[in-house]
């Protein structure tokens, strides 16, 4: 069975990001390019932190591509940290008779604690780097090459965010407005609440908090008739929420009307079937967000997630320290206020990745031009039933 998957290595302070993408079909168009405009993407929004300043993220294609077209092979990809310089010592590969002091002071909502348990460290060191949310700009590169492959058969995915803190956004998700939505520091559809996130933010830094939110992805042009409501595990809606759940500090996810359909009857929920000779079978609505009985529909796939805060505070909670078990205060590590809108395109490559793969193991094809005549096959005889 065709599919898509990846692999990421390396250390939020080490000396570089590398991905491996596997099961990507020949002859698809890539370059480093358009990979990089993500990459970009990732670090915009209001509420970042320092770190944004010093990396400008640009990937290098190592391998899988010639001559601006996939081979087939699997595609390596690597990111350089430019912070890595001054880590040196810290971050060093081999052994060394003057180690850097430990860190021993796990941060309350952090991976450092649960980290430290599982793998039996004394520095919390070893689990910081790699359960950093840094990890996620490989994540990025690998989801760019996913998003070009959806584009084969016109699937566009796009995000914004609707709610930071108590902030909640009222705006509609369509093609035209999504196309500008990154000119927003927020990447909010919603000036009025776009403002207001902002001065959540800023008070929120003032006092050493952090805010979390929630975004939303908005796939269009996915093909109905992908996924399955034969195994759990295949079942597409399943697939998206491990997909985002996947993501650093995401701790709930819904599609179409989510949450909100539990506490409605359901004549208000399930959407109308109906029928026209241009189009087929269609819906009246989308209130299963383009996924129902675990397969798409054909309309837009829309899926939310929520984001915690972020777990490191400039004024930091209380923990305990390893090995001494004194009561202090939490390590602080260098960070943000809020990355909602970076964490929302984070969660356009999860979603990419996952449509990509889904969409090979239904239509296969071992080169980009068997895909999309496969896509458009299916699509044409849907038309015709």
């Amino acid at each position: 069975m065709t599919t898509l998957r990846y692999l990421t290595a390396g250390e939020s302070h080490g000396r570089r990001l590398t991905a491996i993408v596997e099961g990507c079909p020949a002859g698809l168009a890539l370059d480093a390019a358009a990979i990089d405009g993500d990459l970009a993407r990732r670090q915009l929004g209001y509420g970042r932190g320092a770190r944004q300043q010093i990396e400008k993220d640009r990937v290098a294609i190592l391998g899988g591509v010639r001559y601006g077209r996939t081979t087939g092979a699997p595609i390596a990809l690597a990111i350089e940290n430019r912070d890595a310089a001054s880590w040196l010592d810290t971050m060093a590969v081999e052994p060394t008779s003057q180690p850097v002091e430990p860190v021993r002071v796990p941060r309350p909502g952090h991976a450092d604690l649960t980290g430290a348990q599982l793998y039996g460290a004394d520095d919390l060191r070893d689990v910081i780097e790699r359960a950093s949310a840094r990890e996620t700009a490989a994540r990025v590169a690998c989801g760019a090459v996913a998003r070009r492959l959806l584009s084969l058969f016109g699937c566009v995915v796009r995000s914004h965010v609707v709610a930071v803190g108590e902030v909640t956004a009222a705006a509609t998700a369509s093609p035209a407005a999504l196309e500008g939505v990154d000119a927003d520091a927020l990447r909010c559809l919603d000036p009025v609440a776009s403002e207001q996130m902002r001065a959540a933010i800023a008070a929120a830094g003032q006092e050493g908090d952090t805010l979390g939110g929630v975004f939303e992805v908005v796939v269009f042009g996915f093909p109905p008739g992908v996924g399955s409501y034969a195994h759990g595990d295949r079942r597409l809606g399943a697939r998206l929420g491990a997909a985002l759940l996947a993501i650093p500090a995401i701790k709930g996810v819904e599609l179409g009307l989510g949450f909100a359909a539990a506490r409605l009857p359901g004549s208000r929920v399930h959407d109308e079937i109906v029928w026209s000779a241009a189009d087929g079978y269609g819906r009246a609505t989308n209130n299963a967000g383009g996924v129902e009985g675990g397969i798409s529909t054909g309309l837009p796939i829309v899926v939310r997630a929520a984001m915690k805060p972020i777990a490191t505070l400039m004024s930091p909670l209380r923990s305990v320290r390893l090995g001494s078990h004194e009561t202090v205060e939490a390590h602080v590590e260098r960070s943000d206020v809020c990355a909602v809108p970076a964490a929302a395109v984070v969660g356009e490559a999860a979603v990419a990745l996952c449509l990509a793969a889904a969409a090979l193991e239904r239509f296969g094809g071992e080169t980009a031009d068997e895909l999309a005549a496969a896509v458009e096959a299916y699509r044409d005889r849907l038309r015709r039933s």
